[in-house]
């Protein structure tokens, strides 16, 4: 009899425990329409537009090779030179030459007293100069002379 009781007793706790487990509205769901309801606000964020800083290489940090060159091809070599290229074979160099200016460059082919061709793409008085127009070189024509360097004409 006591069986029965207990069986009687866990099936009224079922049946009163149904409309309990009634499906509710999720959370979520309350806060999204309640968002729906709200005008829409639109941020509108501004972006101010920063140029980087330029900051030209530090003149003592510069390496220079000192040479003592003539003028094989071109006028206006200056102290100071930016060398693409560096070459035994004269036609090897004139080559380069060629290329370079067709891309508008004005070049001097010049050599060493070790009898080395070297292109020169750009010539200038001051070390700073000569060093911003290789990093320039550099920059644009990356990875082709990336090992472009400076030459200080001695006399």
């Amino acid at each position: 009899m006591k069986s029965r009781f207990l069986l009687l007793g866990v099936t009224l706790c079922l049946i009163a425990s149904f409309p309990a487990c009634k499906t509710k509205q999720s959370a979520y769901k309350v806060a999204y329409e309640k968002a729906k309801e709200k005008p829409a606000v639109e941020e509108t964020v501004e972006y101010q537009a920063v140029e980087p800083v330029y900051q030209p290489p530090i003149v003592e940090k510069v390496e220079v090779k000192k040479e003592k060159v003539t003028t094989v091809v071109g006028t206006g070599l200056k102290r100071f030179s930016v060398v693409i290229g560096s070459f035994q074979n004269k036609t090897n160099a004139l080559s380069l030459k060629e290329r370079m200016e067709a891309d508008g460059f004005k070049v001097i082919l010049a050599q060493n007293e070790a009898q080395m061709y070297r292109v020169i793409v750009a010539t200038y008085d001051v070390k700073t100069d000569a060093a911003i127009a290789r990093d320039d070189i550099k920059a644009k024509y990356a990875p082709a002379y990336a090992d472009a360097w400076l030459l200080e004409q001695q006399y």
